[in-house]
């Protein structure tokens, strides 16, 4: 059987095989082979030749732009923050300063758990419950990309147990940051301002200045003070640093870098030790000074109390410490000094005495007599002293502050005329000082109140005015630079915080203000008589009892400005009223009365009397000025010895 099949299988493959070898034609074999080797090869070339050129055209042609994008990826660009100008004082003494240290910042687009990544960072580097409200708060101002600093100024322990342990946070990062330092504290908060981080809103300002990128690399921008006013000044211009980077994004090495120019230093025209006497004087008393050198118009103090500490600002506040800042009743961000508001009782007298003399209405002999009361109409005006002056003429109604002699006055000026005299020494108008946010104030008159409520102006209005109440509503900033209009025969010059401003490099100094602004047209002899007036107020009047025994010669005047309205007929007693409902303390002063080289005017909030607030602070700071006598307390509160000095309110019958 298996013979047999497979003989049969040897013939199958013997016949048919014969009859595959008769059908091959081998030349058309090697044709077709031909064929396929040619589209092979074409086919290999094609694509050889496809290579070639993609390699010629980007090792040729494109080769300046790969290799510019290859060295882009290589290469990192980073701006080099500006050194932020010094501010010193007139002496030379720093007051803010720059130091540098690193921060712990994190980038919340690369962090997939923000608050897993704070608790483990708090493991390594002391976090405080402060830092994260703070960081929360920040966050809430700044896009996703961008840093944010979680801990600031960290300490070389926190430095080294963070770089161990980097590799376990990513999108966390520590950078070396200039910050701003304000060695003095508190000391001079509102006239210095501070620094904070960029917001959206500073973004908008950087925007109008038309200079964006003189903001690279930067993260803060001059909030208040002289810090905002003169930051085109203080910033400096960046510069360029170009950094190798490894494919992470670390950086390797440094391969050029383009320096930093650092911006410019601010020399203020205060006196620093002077700012720490009268601040120091005050105590914990609420009230603003503003002290300044007639000649110049440099402010030598500029004080609003209470004070803050600008250091809080500068990394970003605490919200809790911003909410206590703000809550606070004494109100320790207003600066009294620039933005309140207030009447300015009996330190008027003496520009309406000018006035008179100016305007004819008085000559210096007339007499009128005080009996205590002034009648207008159904209305009777009482006047703050305890009993009658009696005959008053000019020199007396200053001296002893009469204020039956200047209800009449102001009655026959009239409120337009008040109004005229007043506007040029800078009662009621914007003193043009280099710090933003200066209020206006207001000083009457019949067309502003038709502007302000839609009414006329009633001819018992102007009573009230004449004595510093009533509608006028000045600045600290405005009283002290009429005063020292006054101390310098009618000469004004700009109020200004910065004396020069000072090339880092070089040294040089530009000043800022150098001539006057204006001169008031005002009679020699009537100068002197008021001068002489006020000289006699710290002799003989009401301001004798904080100035006896000193070797200068003083020019004053005391003032009380009511706070709160009193029902009619109703005595005025200040141990039944409100703390905060009780008259302001003001004084005005310059001196040496013959040669003035300081005027000031201060306000002490519900001090009362102005002798006995006010006064005791001015003697302090012309004694220190004038003669380096350093005080060793606070200004304490002078005799009571004279009524408040309360207003036109008091009293109609």
């Amino acid at each position: 059987m298996g013979r047999r099949w497979f003989r049969r299988r040897r013939a199958h493959e013997l016949t048919f095989g014969s009859r595959s070898a008769a059908m091959r034609n081998p030349e058309r074999e090697v044709q077709h082979f031909r064929a396929r080797v040619l589209v092979a090869s074409v086919f290999v070339v094609s694509a050889f030749a496809i290579l070639l050129a993609r390699f010629a055209w980007l090792q040729v042609i494109k080769h300046e732009t790969y290799l510019e994008q290859a060295e882009l990826n290589r290469i990192a660009v980073l701006p080099v923050a500006p050194n932020r100008g010094l501010i010193k004082d007139r002496n030379g003494a720093i007051i803010a300063r720059n130091y540098s240290a690193y921060t712990l910042e994190i980038t919340p687009a690369k962090v997939d758990n923000l608050e897993q990544t704070i608790d483990e960072l708090a493991a390594v580097v002391d976090i405080q419950p402060r830092d994260r409200r703070r960081f929360r708060k920040l966050l809430e101002d700044t896009k996703r990309f961008d840093s944010v600093p979680i801990r600031t100024r960290l300490s070389d322990q926190d430095v080294a147990r963070f770089t161990a342990n980097r590799f376990r946070f990513p999108g966390v990062e520590l950078r070396a940051r200039l910050f701003r330092d304000y060695p003095l504290g508190e000391i001079g908060s509102h006239m210095i301002g501070y620094i904070g981080r960029i917001s959206p809103r500073d973004l908008e300002r950087i925007e109008k200045l038309g200079d964006p990128a003189a903001y690279n690399g930067t993260d803060h921008i001059g909030k208040v003070g002289v810090e905002q006013s003169y930051e085109a000044e203080l910033h400096g211009t960046p510069g360029v640093e170009e950094v190798e980077i490894t494919a992470g994004g670390r950086a390797v090495r440094t391969l050029s870098r383009t320096p930093s120019s650092p911006g410019n230093n601010l020399v203020l025209s205060v006196d620093i030790e002077l700012q720490k006497i009268v601040e120091r004087a005050f105590g914990d008393r609420r009230g603003a000074l503003i002290a300044i050198e007639p000649a110049t118009g440099d402010v030598l103090a500029f004080v609003s109390k209470p004070t803050f500490d600008p250091n809080a600002f500068v990394d970003g506040i605490d919200p809790k410490a911003w909410d206590e800042l703000n809550n606070d009743p004494d109100k320790p961000l207003l600066n009294r000094a620039l933005r309140g508001t207030y009447p300015i009782g009996s330190t008027y007298k003496p520009f309406l005495a000018l006035a008179a003399l100016e305007t004819g209405k008085r000559r210096p002999e007339q007499v009128i007599q005080d009996n205590g009361t002034f009648v207008f109409g159904n209305r009777v005006f009482r006047d703050s002293n305890k009993v009658p002056l009696g005959p008053v003429d000019m020199h007396k109604s200053i001296v002893k502050s009469s204020d039956i002699y200047y209800y009449q006055l102001a009655n026959d000026l009239g409120v337009d005329v008040i109004h005229d005299f007043m506007k040029p020494w800078g009662f009621g108008q914007i003193t043009g000082i280099d710090v933003e946010g200066e209020q206006t104030g207001i000083l009457p008159s019949t067309a502003w109140k038709e502007r302000r409520f839609k009414q006329k102006w009633f001819p018992g209005e102007t009573i009230s005015v004449g004595i510093g109440q009533g509608y006028n509503a000045f600045t600290l900033l405005q009283l002290a630079h009429a005063t020292a209009n006054l101390a310098n025969n009618g000469v004004v010059m700009k109020p200004h915080l910065v004396k020069a401003i000072e090339d880092p490099v070089s040294g040089e100094r530009r000043l800022t203000v150098r001539d006057k602004s204006y001169q008031i047209a005002v009679k020699p002899e009537h100068m002197r008589f008021v001068r002489d007036a006020m000289v006699d107020v710290n002799i003989s009047g009401t301001g004798r009892s904080a100035f006896q025994g000193v070797p200068y010669r003083v020019a004053g005047k005391t003032g009380t400005a009511q706070v709160v309205g009193i029902k009619q007929g109703e005595k005025y007693n200040e141990s039944r009223v409100a703390e905060r409902h009780r008259d302001h303390s003001l004084f005005i002063a310059f001196a040496p009365a013959d040669d003035p080289k300081i005027a000031m005017a201060i306000l002490v909030e519900n001090g009362g009397f102005g002798a006995r607030a006010a006064a005791p602070i001015a003697r302090q700071v012309l004694d220190y000025y004038l003669l380096g006598k350093v005080p060793t307390a606070p200004a304490s509160e002078g005799p009571d010895e004279e009524p408040t000095g309360r207003s036109a309110a008091r009293a109609a019958q």
